[in-house]
């Protein structure tokens, strides 16, 4: 009976600590800091453990909770993905160079879907969206 308290116990805790909520602004400054790796790779070696470690780290902020345009949130995290596997799988056929086109598409998500989370401006908050 002890032995099954004990169990129990363990199984709440390890619940509790999968339901940890996301940092999101240090994941994204993760994400964004193996992106610059990815970039900046001169051997695929180096390449393809940056965007390995990029694309995981996409796939953490897609578990954050976004309290604003959550779907389109997602949906732009989910492109990113698909661009990130685009210019792994083109690195390793191809070379490098034909990783920068699916890169610079990241970017341009990027760019996009953070407009969804910028705070509003001082108008904005004044009269209204």
């Amino acid at each position: 009976m002890k032995y099954f308290y004990l169990i129990i116990t363990l199984l709440f805790s390890l619940q509790a600590l999968a339901e940890k909520p996301v940092d999101l602004e240090i994941n994204m400054k993760n994400t964004g800091l193996a992106y610059k790796q990815a970039v900046q790779a001169k051997q695929l070696g180096e390449f393809n453990i940056a965007i390995d470690e990029f694309i995981k780290l996409v796939k953490v902020s897609k578990t954050a909770k976004f309290y604003k345009e959550a779907d389109k949130s997602l949906q732009g995290l989910d492109k990113v993905i698909v661009q990130a596997e685009l210019a792994k799988k083109a690195a390793n056929e191809q070379g490098l160079t034909a990783a920068k086109a699916p890169l610079k598409n990241i970017d341009n998500l990027r760019k996009k879907y953070h407009e969804l989370h910028e705070p509003p401006g001082f108008f904005e908050l004044l009269f209204g969206s």
